[in-house]
């Protein structure tokens, strides 16, 4: 852990609260705000591992839009065209976790700092410099550059390609098990968010430590 020389970031869950949401479906649909936002998420990464396994890659805001309405069908909601655009376009204002912005300046100053998400490149730029984050992150590596989803092998392997540095050297972050176990299984040091208090994956590919919030990541890289 201390020879790490760069720490790639998701974002979905990790930086951004996806359940932030929750306030627009409620507005939209009042009474049903947090099941919708729940089955909106969980639908959205069954469609990824789906779209990956079938070899039918579509990108992650087309993959956003399809779950949305499955969410919705599953609790008999209407969607409209206004409604529809509405829900979809909180998904490109989401807010960054409170810690967020103080932990990557502080990390900036050691690591080399990068996003590694199923988002595509234009979403999560977009998102980084809503929030100015982007004076932080450096590059943005997205699955849509290899047309395959996380936790497939090939998403993580740009970080190691692009910065030219080994496995080793290379820290993952994630609030995802899933995630952290993917990016364990291919050779990264990996820290789990874990905002929810679940347990850890139990595949075989354990993460290499885990917290509540980002700053237990800073404490953890300064022991």
């Amino acid at each position: 852990m201390r020879t790490l020389k760069a720490l790639a970031f998701d974002a979905f869950g990790t930086l951004f609260d996806v359940q932030s949401v929750a306030e627009v479906c409620e507005a939209v649909f009042p009474g049903y705000g947090g099941e919708l936002s729940r089955r909106w998420r969980q639908k959205q990464l069954e469609y990824t591992w789906l779209r990956s396994l079938m070899g039918r890659y579509a990108n992650f805001e087309q993959v956003t839009d399809e779950a949305l309405r499955y969410a919705a069908a599953s609790l008999n909601l209407t969607l409209t065209p206004e409604n529809h655009a509405r829900l979809l376009q909180a998904y490109r204002a989401l807010r960054p976790f409170p810690e967020v912005p103080d932990v990557l300046r502080q990390l900036a100053q050691k690591y080399t700092l990068v996003v590694l998400s199923n988002g595509t490149a234009m979403q999560l730029q977009a998102l980084l410099k809503q929030h100015a984050l982007d004076r932080y992150l450096g590059q943005v590596f997205s699955a849509d550059a290899v047309r395959v989803f996380k936790p497939h092998p090939h998403v993580y392997a740009q970080v190691e390609v692009a910065l030219k540095l080994s496995r080793g050297d290379i820290g993952f972050v994630s609030a995802n098990g899933w995630d952290v176990a993917g990016a364990a299984a291919y050779g990264y040091w990996t820290f789990r968010v874990d905002r929810q208090g679940v347990p850890e994956e139990t595949l075989g590919f354990p993460e290499a430590a885990a917290g509540r919030t980002l700053y237990d990541l800073l404490a953890v890289l300064q022991t």
